[in-house]
């Protein structure tokens, strides 16, 4: 897992230097390659299959169920409350401080999994997104 939150800084999900969620290189959250979040095969954060980051059945990054990625309840990915991937506090998906604690997540980087959702045609789910990043300064 990637750290997901949006802190611009070292090791945050908006970080786009090593080992932050929009680094390109090995180990990145915007990487193809193996252990990338952006890679296809097994592990990675755009993998299809069970537990990959793009997988829309139970336990997926794409899953609208309890505990998915797409979850509005309590312990989804698009949940604004405590914990959850839209909330804007401490141990939220969309926090821009340092953490100690981040919100982690299997799939790509918010910037990025926005325009993925999108293309898999689930436009509410990206458009909660979408306003949850405008809320933050993201202009997507």
């Amino acid at each position: 897992m990637w750290n997901r939150n949006m802190y611009t800084g070292p090791g945050g999900g908006a970080y786009t230097g090593p080992g932050g969620g929009l680094y390109t290189g090995p180990g990145g959250g915007a990487y193809t390659g193996p252990g990338g979040g952006m890679y296809t095969g097994p592990g990675g954060g755009a993998y299809t299959g069970p537990g990959g980051g793009m997988y829309t059945g139970p336990g997926g990054g794409m899953y609208t169920g309890p505990g998915g990625g797409l979850y509005t309840g309590p312990g989804g990915g698009l949940y604004a409350g405590p914990g959850g991937g839209l909330y804007t506090g401490p141990g939220g998906g969309m926090y821009t401080g340092p953490d100690s604690n981040p919100y982690m997540a299997n799939h790509p980087a918010w910037p990025i999994l926005v325009k993925e959702v999108r293309k898999i045609g689930l436009v509410q789910q990206a458009k909660m997104i979408e306003q949850a990043l405008r809320s933050i300064g993201w202009n997507i």
